[in-house]
């Protein structure tokens, strides 16, 4: 079944022009426990109709960018659009950890749905993050807020590979995969499932934690190429599996995060990294929905990028757009590349960078507008607001 068809098959038309506005329902108990919540947030643009939440979109043009195909309008969505810069999330997450957050369907539903609601984008993406793989099969890993995930034991020898098994999506990702059913039930334009790809994952589990410089990940990945490739290889079939489930219970779409890809050169790239995510990669291609291949500081790294398998590939503030059509080929469609930095000046600021994006994308034979990477936690909401509205005025066909 195409992308397009599981869409259709959730129910509901899908709009195709440029102005229509399908219903985004909370019906049953996502509903009930958070409608309250999402009727009171400050500055929230949706409309409750009869049967839903009234939300401009796309349909299913995301899924056409994502293919080059024509779109009556260049589709929008934010990494890190979900989250602490939106009220409405603040007003609903209790403390605790963000792993609570997404191991409580309804919760990571309701979050989900939030940007979509508010910012009218063309796609949702699954609120979830990329351990939640690892700490399924027994990882341990915590999230720190302000820092990201840590490990108390990292991963320093061939003996720690023991600690990874084989995930069983079906009942270890069981939350996560019932989050997604939940969502699709309501959501009307395509949702992005995601995994963070091989060599991300491993720099967490060998460092211990973020790092600038990924020495102790370096230092493996050059004195002991064996382990190296085991261990990648081993976080290639844990995230090939998350991906299929994640289609299987109904995602459109799927996004490779390779966050800190661009620590690496095109050598090591190519020698020690490549192989796995094109595992991957390749390894989706059966199910028929866009893959999406992305990281921070990759401008060197485009073309290997889409050599890996993607149908898109996410090109961060560093490069302009035309640069990267040329380093790609201009055989793929590229996601980008607003500075989510540019977002916290004044709206007409942020309103001439778009303009400027969109002027680079202009001629590409697909372009899905977003940001260089996530959303930062001040970015003011109305501004991302905006920036949509913006988008999809200015280039509606």
């Amino acid at each position: 079944m195409t992308a397009e068809a599981r869409l259709a098959d959730g129910g509901g038309g899908v709009g195709h022009g440029p102005c229509s506005y399908p219903n985004i329902g909370l019906r049953g108990q996502t509903g009930a426990l958070f409608s309250s919540a999402v009727r009171s947030a400050p500055g929230c643009t949706a409309k409750r109709s009869g049967s839903g939440w009234e939300v401009a979109s796309g349909g299913v043009t995301f899924l056409q960018a994502c293919r080059c195909e024509p779109v009556a309008r260049t589709p929008v969505w934010f990494m890190r659009q979900a989250g602490r810069s939106l009220p409405e999330y603040r007003a609903i997450r209790a403390e605790g950890s963000i792993l609570d957050a997404i191991a409580q369907p309804e919760l990571a539903t309701e979050i989900t749905l939030q940007p979509v609601r508010r910012y009218g984008v063309d796609a949702a993406i699954l609120f979830s993050d990329i351990v939640v793989p690892l700490t399924a099969i027994g990882v341990e890993i915590e999230i720190e807020p302000g820092r990201g995930p840590v490990l108390d034991q990292p991963f320093r020898s061939k003996d720690d590979l023991r600690r990874l098994r084989r995930l069983e999506a079906g009942s270890d990702l069981a939350p996560v995969l019932e989050t997604i059913r939940l969502v699709v039930a309501e959501l009307e334009v395509p949702l992005i499932g995601f995994a963070g790809a091989p060599f991300t994952l491993a720099s967490y589990l060998v460092e211990g934690g973020p790092s600038r410089t990924f020495g102790r990940t370096k230092a493996l990945m050059h004195s002991e190429p064996a382990t190296w490739h085991l261990l990648v290889d081993a976080l290639a079939e844990i995230c090939l599996a998350s991906l299929r489930a994640q289609v299987e219970a109904g995602a459109t779409a799927v996004q490779l995060f390779d966050s800190w890809a661009g620590s690496l050169s095109r050598r090591e790239y190519r020698e020690f990294v490549m192989p796995a995510s094109r595992r991957i990669l390749e390894g989706m291609a059966d199910l028929g929905v866009p893959r999406i291949h992305f990281g921070v500081g990759t401008g060197e790294l485009l073309d290997l990028m889409t050599e890996a398998g993607a149908d898109v590939v996410g090109v961060d503030w560093r490069v302009s757009l035309a640069d990267a059509a040329q380093r790609t080929g201009g055989e793929v469609a590229l996601q980008g590349n607003l500075d989510p930095a540019v977002c916290l000046a004044p709206v007409e600021i942020v309103q001439s960078a778009t303009r400027q994006v969109l002027a680079e994308a202009s001629g590409l034979p697909g372009h899905i507008f977003n940001l260089g990477h996530g959303v930062l936690p001040e970015t003011d909401p109305g501004v991302l607001r905006a920036v949509v509205d913006l988008v999809h005025e200015e280039t509606a066909r």
